[in-house]
């Protein structure tokens, strides 16, 4: 593994890790009254296209990471579109 790739799949790690409080929270509250719709869905929508560019460019830090930040991000949309 290059230091490349090293620094990529630990920037990774970080933002994606950073991401589960929320959606730990959410999952158990179901309290989505303080998620902006808007925000959500122009973020799972941005992270689909990260993960998009991380496929084109086989950066695969890029595309485990925005992966299943694409999974938690559209499961709390969801729940924002569920139980608003």
């Amino acid at each position: 593994m290059t230091l490349t790739d090293l620094i990529g799949s630990f920037a990774a790690v970080l933002t994606t890790a950073s991401f589960l409080p929320q959606a730990i929270h959410t999952f158990r509250t179901k309290d989505v009254s303080g998620i902006s719709l808007g925000m959500y869905g122009a973020f799972t929508l941005g992270v689909a296209m990260w993960l998009l560019y991380g496929v084109l460019l086989e950066a695969w830090p890029v595309v485990i990471a925005n992966l299943v930040t694409l999974v938690l991000a559209s499961a709390i949309l969801v729940m924002k579109l569920k139980y608003h």
